[in-house]
């Protein structure tokens, strides 16, 4: 196989880029490798993972938007890259009894665009890996999902619930707590993924218990505690954001410890550095991330971080013709600092190499200025009806707070915005909208 451009991995940043080229330049210049088989937008995994969206619903998938688009998709995981030779190669797939699917191959190209993301970051902590779930990607999301049902089933039948059966779906999960009935849930970081789920959560945790567990009472039944190192919630956020944010946290009863390092995590329990010991029925990392091990075996340059190293254009230095962007990429500002691992960060990289490569088709000269990262605020959502965030003027540190419905509907209109980038349509825009409304008046939790 061969493709002029070739772009790896369908992340936010990757697929909005494969999505545009490919309605300019056709599927025989376009390519797109991923290692599965649908996409959903990063930022709503906390609502995957919470059973407040459903990912066959919302899950996108790569061969429909390759045929709709305009770009051929590739299934499989990169395994190697032989820069020289401008070939990769990528994984076979095989069933879950180990039957193969598809073979290895090898894919040539004459441009390649690394956007594979990052993984958790675990700073060594004691058992975080073994006993911890991360939100990156459906699959995680997914397994929190039937682990908590399996938590709430067994807390349900603790307190004697009519009618109450277990999942049988869902994996096996640490017996309750031996001391009350309910479930223990530690999230392990306090940015915009753990705030999130968190708040995602406690409002999930009330239609469970109208849905299927009439005996538990979700505040006092669904425990929730947040852990965080720094001394506030949403660190790199204006006070003021962190302030609304721990406020919303304290009204739906979920517990905040901020300045506190967790130094162990083993089955039923964290532990922290001045020995507390929090139960734990379910502990999900939200501390941190990483650039792929991956990277590393490319032979290409990588940072300390493990990032790749790129220049003002996001090429990979002294790889011409080898691009990346997103998480995987470590790009430096204006400021000299790092441009931040962020959903706006990939969606405008991707923005710079799509006019990078239409101007390459078009026999025009390269882009002359740098790729330059623009803040335009944050935004966190606090379930269905709300959110928090700070939104950046066009004057240097200038920005506005924003709160409640309003800022909800900004929070949606970022996931709309990445669906029109990726579908190409308006209708697509105003479908999710009306979605979005009847969300609001119609209480949806996933139990199966």
């Amino acid at each position: 196989m061969h493709s002029k451009i070739v772009i790896v991995g369908g992340g936010a940043g990757g697929l909005e880029l494969a999505c545009k080229l490919g309605r300019k330049l056709g599927p025989q210049q376009v390519m797109l490798v991923d290692s599965r088989l649908y996409h959903i937008w990063k930022p709503s995994l906390h609502e995957v993972a919470a059973g407040t969206l459903d990912i066959h619903q919302e899950g996108l998938s790569y061969q429909m938007l390759a045929h709709d688009n305009g770009f051929t998709y590739v299934y499989g995981a990169l395994t190697a890259l032989d820069a020289p030779a401008r070939q990769l190669t990528v994984a076979a797939i095989a069933t879950t009894e180990h039957e193969e699917v598809l073979p290895e191959r090898r894919v040539g190209f004459e441009s390649l665009v690394l956007a594979i993301g990052s993984t958790s970051n675990y700073f060594g902590v004691p058992g975080a890996e073994e006993h911890t779930i991360s939100l990156n990607a459906t699959e995680d999301a997914e397994r929190f999902r039937l682990t908590l049902l399996k938590l709430l089933t067994k807390a349900a039948l603790k307190k004697g619930a009519p009618g109450a059966t277990e999942v049988v779906e869902a994996p096996p999960v640490p017996p309750a707590s031996a001391t009350q009935a309910g479930v223990d849930i530690v999230i392990i970081g306090g940015g915009a993924t753990g705030v999130e789920l968190a708040a995602e959560l406690r409002e999930a945790s009330g239609v469970y218990a109208a849905y299927g567990f009439g005996h538990l009472e979700p505040k006092k039944d669904v425990r929730i505690t947040l852990l965080e190192g720094a001394p506030r919630i949403l660190a790199p956020l204006p006070e003021r954001v962190s302030a609304a944010a721990l406020k919303l946290l304290e009204e739906r009863a979920i517990k905040v410890v901020t300045s506190t390092r967790v130094t162990a995590i083993d089955a039923d329990h964290v532990t922290t550095g001045e020995g507390q010991h929090y139960p734990a029925d379910i502990v999900v990392w939200a501390a941190g991330i990483k650039a792929p091990a991956l990277l590393a075996t490319l032979g290409l340059p990588t940072a300390k971080g493990g990032q790749l190293e790129v220049d003002g254009h996001l090429m990979v230095k002294g790889h011409p013709g080898i691009y990346a962007l997103g998480d995987c990429a470590l790009c430096l500002g204006e400021d000299g600092k790092p441009v931040p691992p962020r959903a706006q960060a990939a969606h405008q990289q991707a923005d710079y190499l799509l006019q990078t490569f239409l101007r390459q088709a078009q026999g025009k000269a390269p882009q002359s200025e740098p790729y330059v990262y623009r803040d335009y605020g944050s935004l966190v959502s606090f379930g269905q009806t709300s959110s928090v965030g700070s939104l950046m003027g066009s004057l240097k540190g200038l920005n506005w707070f924003v709160d409640g419905f309003v800022a909800r509907l900004m929070y949606t209109s970022l996931h709309l915005m990445h669906h029109q980038a990726v579908l190409g349509t308006v209708r697509t825009a105003v479908l999710a909208l009306a979605r979005f409304l009847i969300k609001r008046t119609t209480p949806l939790v996933k139990l199966h």
